[in-house]
């Protein structure tokens, strides 16, 4: 398998979210995929996570992620940015992490963008 860097892959993923495409998110995702959601709460497995995408793309068809700052530490990626959504405790400033194994996504989290969330490794401060 051709190896890719783990930024295109955390942005690919991310157009597949966008995109509201579940079939898009399973190529991108491994068996054991990990979802941390912004309040912590943990779905474990593709499968799994496949479902909660499609109930989460039907409820909310106009969440949007937006990206202002990309960076990286080997398979670690800190991705800053925003989503847009109708709904608001969705709507707003964000950090997401990934983390990437065999070109694929292993885990995805997301957390409050707060000034500690910022501090953490692989966050170059501006």
């Amino acid at each position: 398998m051709e190896e890719r860097y783990p930024k295109i892959i955390a942005l690919l993923y991310n157009e597949q979210i966008n995109a509201r495409s579940v079939d898009g998110c399973a190529k991108l995702m491994t068996e054991d995929h990990v979802f941390i959601d912004i309040l912590g709460k943990v779905h474990n497995g593709k499968e799994h996570m496949l479902q909660c995408w499609e109930e989460f793309f039907d409820e909310y068809p106009d969440y949007q992620n937006v990206f202002t700052r990309v960076e990286n530490q080997e398979n670690f990626v800190i991705l800053l940015g925003y989503s847009t959504c109708s709904h608001d405790p969705l709507d707003g400033p964000a950090v997401w992490t990934a983390k990437i194994r065999d070109n694929l996504i292993a885990e995805w989290r997301i957390y409050e963008d707060t000034p500690e969330n910022r501090k953490m490794p692989g966050v170059q401060q501006s």
